[in-house]
């Protein structure tokens, strides 16, 4: 218990000295450069408050359970034992095929976590006050969400196989750059940030920990080079569906609806 207590101690220092700089320039322009009173100082001492609490535990819950299971869930779905249960020679024979749980594996944890982030919720929110409803809360989220789980599940087959990080994502942009020379002109800015509100929160500590705990436990990886490298995957992706969500909906948009046919036929 001393010992909990120490670790929370410690990662409440270590916020207070990571967000205090944040908090001075804040401060800083405020009284210095706009030579303004700050509105409100009551609430926002105790909302500064909050913040340090919260982002202390989040910090100590990564690292004691986030991580940890990432990590246990890599090694559980990559044991030989485990992908090929009849198999008696050495683990170097599998291939790629076998890991096909751990792509589903990849594939759920990244849909699920990215929908849940709460920085997509408010990004699709204002995307669809500001576009009057034209842009679904839902649609965005879902096509941002299926970007990222393809792509974090694309991350793992890349680190099983041990192929080069950086030919996937060449070509990942080459696709990005055609997508956006023939997709609708309003939600190309929204795409773009769409790849960045995935690595948020709950999707960054999951993720990492699945990159690392693959190349851990995957034979011939090393975590250093391997287990990076998915992240730039849950980047890329939401990208590419977000603009391939706004094509299929112009596409569909531009289908002449049938009107039903009143006449007599008398």
């Amino acid at each position: 218990m001393s010992d909990l207590l120490a670790h929370v101690a410690g990662t409440i220092l270590a916020t207070i000295r990571d967000v205090m700089p944040i908090a001075a320039v804040v401060i800083g322009f405020q009284l210095l450069v706009l030579k303004q009173p700050i509105p409100n100082l009551r609430r926002v001492l105790i909302g500064f408050v909050y913040v340090l609490v919260g982002l202390s535990l989040f910090l100590v819950g990564l690292e004691l359970t986030l991580f940890p299971i990432g990590r246990l869930m890599a090694a559980q779905l990559t044991d030989p034992t485990f992908l090929t249960p009849d198999m008696t020679e050495l683990s170097s024979a599998l291939h790629w095929i076998d890991y096909r749980w751990v792509f589903l594996f990849a594939f759920a944890i990244g849909f699920s976590t990215t929908i849940a982030e709460p920085s997509l919720l408010a990004v699709a929110i204002k995307a669809n006050e500001i576009s009057g409803g034209a842009i679904g809360v839902w649609g965005l989220r879902i096509a941002v969400a299926l970007g990222a789980a393809f792509g974090i599940a694309l991350g793992t087959y890349r680190i099983i196989t041990g192929d080069p990080l950086h030919y996937f994502i060449i070509f990942g942009y080459m696709v990005v750059i055609v997508q956006t020379w023939f997709a609708p002109k309003q939600i190309i800015p929204l795409a773009y940030d769409s790849g960045g509100v995935t690595t948020s929160t709950v999707t960054v500590p999951l993720v990492a920990a699945l990159g690392l705990g693959l190349a851990e436990t995957v034979p011939g990886r090393n975590p250093l080079i391997d287990g990076f490298g998915l992240i730039a995957f849950a980047c890329l992706f939401p990208i590419i569906s977000v603009l391939a969500y706004a094509q299929l909906s112009e596409l569909v948009g531009r289908v002449p609806k049938r009107r039903p046919d009143h006449s007599d036929p008398n």
